[in-house]
């Protein structure tokens, strides 16, 4: 006899979030029905970290459970699209709404377009490359600033600006072009365009002004300090988009300080960020607009929160080395611990910077453009050589899927997987293997002067924090609740 409504046993489903990836976890009362079921089902696995039954959260599986349990228990979802909760220790802020502060809109991501040198017929030209796209194939076959090459089979343009700035038009909305590291654009208006290429552009959108992108290069700055200023320049520009980019350009200190005071306020931005912020504007209205007398040094910066690094044991560091098998991304990892080096630098890498007749890595123009050179452990080299027969890399020595430079965003992802594969809980970076090397060193009775120079730091000031996390000369100290 069939169950009626009222007497059928109810199966409720719940959001279980486990590895990145969303599932269903399956709770009742106890029902020998129910556990039958769902050992019968080919869709619905028991988990023994969870200790109950879980599911893929999709629309198609959450048909089959319905489908599944019909005449034998009702399934309720009314758990499983509940917002989460935040947990105390996350904490919460209130803001005081509308932050002009607030991160330009993206547009939906689109597939990407590679520029990279290439060499053809005597002549330099710049090569295309994209995974298979018919759309964008069919885009730049109409496109009259390219050809398709019939010998490396490859579309191409010239590099003259006037073909980019063509080229960037025809792939509008089709298309996000990003640059290989081998290429050097010199004209800014070109720079600017890809750089706010992803961002959507509603009306009375304040683009960048050029002169101060010109400025910046002008003077030196680096790259990575250019398009950070470019895009808080950028924020602060369109967080008062509706006043107006003369009304913004003629703003009193008051107003200045202001936005910068609504970021401390949120809670949400770092010490450095808000100070990043607070430098780029200043460059602006003091090298570009001229108004030298507008006394922007009285602009309120937050406090610095002294906050130690997170540094991983070794034993740690042991398992994030040895959680991937593949061996470019352990070369990627080992490099960032054996030499203490930023993601940055590891990319920049050419093959020639490994000189193994000297036990010596060459970093070229780190932070702050300085060159240096850093230890190359035995185990790294023996491992660079394993990985330069398996993959020949011709001029950086990690090169991307489809030529040029590996990219930082890949580093991340690799770290982020080995750490999850290993089993931290500990909140890390790929950052934290150089504070970890720096903390190693000094543990293992490294003067603070050499470790110094391996890191690149301008003043020791920098290399003293490590002395603050070191455990080195503290097992010789007793607690005096022992002595009680």
């Amino acid at each position: 006899m069939q169950q009626t409504y009222h007497t059928a046993p109810v199966l409720y489903l719940n959001t279980l979030e486990h590895g990145g990836k969303q599932y269903i976890r399956l709770w009742y009362k106890p029902d020998h029905r129910i556990t039958k079921c769902l050992k019968e089902s080919g869709f619905v696995k028991y988990s023994k970290t969870y200790k109950c039954f879980v599911t893929h959260k999709t629309p198609e599986a959450i048909e089959l459970l319905h489908r599944h349990f019909q005449g034998v228990a009702l399934v309720d979802t009314r758990y499983l699209s509940r917002p989460q909760r935040l947990r105390p220790a996350m904490g919460v802020v209130i803001t005081s709404g509308n932050l002009q502060s607030e991160p330009l809109a993206k547009l939906p991501e689109l597939p990407i377009l590679r520029l990279q040198p290439l060499e053809h017929g005597g002549k330099t030209l710049i090569q295309l490359s994209f995974p298979y796209n018919e759309l964008i194939y069919n885009t730049l076959k109409c496109s009259s600033c390219c050809r398709w090459l019939q010998e490396p089979r490859c579309f191409a343009v010239d590099t003259e600006a006037a073909s980019l700035h063509q080229l960037l038009d025809d792939v509008q909305g089709t298309a996000q072009v990003w640059l290989a590291g081998t290429m050097k654009i010199s004209d800014m208006a070109i720079m600017r365009r890809l750089w706010e290429q992803t961002y959507r552009k509603d009306t009375g959108y304040i683009t960048c002004p050029q002169p101060y992108i010109e400025k910046l290069f002008l003077l030196n700055y680096s790259l990575n300090t250019v398009r950070t200023y470019h895009s808080l320049l950028l924020r602060f520009l369109n967080g008062h988009k509706k006043e107006g980019l003369d009304r913004v350009n003629a703003f009193s200190v008051d107003e200045i300080n202001a936005y910068h005071r609504q970021m401390v306020q949120a809670g949400t931005y770092s010490y450095s960020f808000v100070n990043q912020s607070i430098n780029a504007v200043k460059f602006y209205f003091h090298r570009i607009l001229g108004r030298h007398t507008l006394d922007l040094s009285q602009v309120e910066r937050p406090e610095k929160a002294d906050r130690l690094p997170t540094v991983l044991s070794r034993q740690e560091v042991a398992k994030i080395l040895s959680a991937t098998a593949n061996l470019k991304h352990r070369c990627l990892l080992q490099l960032l611990y054996a030499g203490g080096l930023r993601i940055g630098e590891v990319i920049h890498l050419k093959i020639t910077d490994v000189q193994s007749d000297r036990n010596l890595l060459l970093i070229r123009g780190g932070k702050g453009k300085k060159d240096r050179t850093t230890l190359l452990s035995q185990k790294l080299l023996e491992s660079l050589r394993t990985y330069y027969k398996k993959y020949r890399p011709k001029v950086w020595l990690f090169e991307g899927q489809y030529g040029g430079q590996y990219t930082t965003d890949s580093i991340r992802n690799v770290f982020r997987g080995c750490v999850e594969k290993a089993g931290l809980q500990k909140k890390v970076t790929p950052h934290s293997l150089r504070h970890s090397f720096a903390t190693h060193l000094l543990e293992q009775g490294t003067n603070l002067r050499y470790i110094q120079s391996l890191l690149g730091h301008k003043s020791s000031k920098t290399t003293e924090i490590y002395t603050h996390i070191t455990s080195h000369g503290l097992e010789s100290i007793v607690s005096p609740l022992d002595n009680l």
